[in-house]
């Protein structure tokens, strides 16, 4: 996030057509709606990280974490986003897991009943190996499904929990989430440079899936860009963006990896 939205924008708009924003800190998109009308690019927006906990058992913060979200949708139709990615969430203690699932439970489905009233879609966001977060196993999409919430894939993250090919197998993801690691730590480094079978990746997803690719520095966005041209199969030109998670300048505003 060491760059304004409106001079990362500048830079993903020569290298791709979709660009992934990050509605956090400087990238806020409650104050930056306006620069993204400024490009011919095409968007999915990410709901802010930072203070948002859609399983906090504080009912006062969890309904004003709805309320954001809600809120940023409004921003989302009327830049013409197709996806919004929703974190699912996490606990303060062990002790407190049953009430935050509870919490949980109630955002999903207030989550399902804005998505009767917008165009983008929500797109639920598996976690990495943080025991803190839910939604780190394959069987968290039967709920996202009874509900008509979409799934955002983090390929990174599944890799990390050792899961990948059970997500893949499952299937159902309507975003995806790109960048690489060696299995032990979510790395999120250019693809290629860790261990995950981009090849097995990219065949398995839907060919309507958008893509982006969430390394941490730019210069990885653009080794991950050269690296994934190799899959003939893999549509480059049209859904495949970066998401800076620390300080990078990318079309998603730098912040860190989710």
């Amino acid at each position: 996030m060491d760059r304004p939205l409106e001079e990362a924008l500048g830079l993903i708009a020569g290298r791709t057509g979709l660009a992934e924003i990050l509605s956090d800190g400087p990238h806020n998109l409650f104050r930056s709606e306006v620069v993204c009308h400024s490009f011919d690019l095409r968007y999915t927006v990410h709901a802010p990280v930072a203070d948002i906990n859609i399983a906090s058992e504080n009912e006062h913060l969890r309904r004003a974490a709805i309320r954001v979200i809600a809120d940023l949708t409004g921003i989302c139709d009327r830049i013409g986003a197709e996806r919004l990615v929703v974190h699912p969430g996490h606990i303060w203690g062990e002790e407190m897991r049953g009430s935050a699932q509870a919490a949980l439970d109630r955002s999903l489905e207030d989550l399902a009943a804005v998505q009767q009233e917008v165009n983008v879609r929500f797109a639920v966001e598996n976690m990495g190996a943080w025991e803190v977060c839910f939604f780190r196993e394959p069987g968290f999409l039967d709920r996202l499904a009874d509900l008509g919430l979409g799934f955002a894939l983090d390929v990174g993250h599944a890799h990390t929990n050792g899961n990948l090919e059970e997500f893949l197998e499952r299937g159902g993801a309507i975003h995806v989430h790109l960048h690489d690691n060696c299995g032990n730590r979510d790395d999120h480094l250019a693809c290629g440079e860790g261990k995950i079978d981009f090849w097995r990746v990219i065949a398995a997803l839907p060919r309507n899936v958008t893509m982006i690719v969430e390394p941490t520095r730019f210069n990885q966005f653009e080794k991950s860009l050269e690296h994934l041209k190799h899959y003939s199969s893999f549509p480059i030109s049209r859904s495949t963006a970066a998401r800076n998670p620390r300080n990078a300048p990318e079309t998603s505003g730098p912040s860190e990896p989710g």
